[in-house]
């Protein structure tokens, strides 16, 4: 388990302690656990945007179908 030393505004402390203990309740640890949360959201949301601006980039720049007789993307969608 690691250890984290942050320096944050006191109202967002404030509110974050409030709604933390609203949540896990007062308990050892309910902060720890509120910033795991708070920490595994905001990876996540990173990860996510990082594939979808990958994935854009390679439908953008387009792909081999294979053996299919349409030879890019844009061929089969224009019927």
């Amino acid at each position: 388990m690691g250890t984290i030393t942050v320096s944050v505004d006191n109202k967002t402390e404030k509110v974050f302690r409030e709604t933390a203990a609203s949540v896990y309740g007062t308990g050892k640890g309910h902060l720890g656990k509120a910033i795991t949360e708070a920490m595994q959201k905001w990876v996540h949301e990173r990860q996510q945007k990082k594939i979808s601006k990958e994935m854009s980039e390679m439908m953008n720049k387009g792909f081999d179908m294979g053996k299919i007789l349409y030879k890019t993307r844009d061929e089969l969608w224009e019927r």
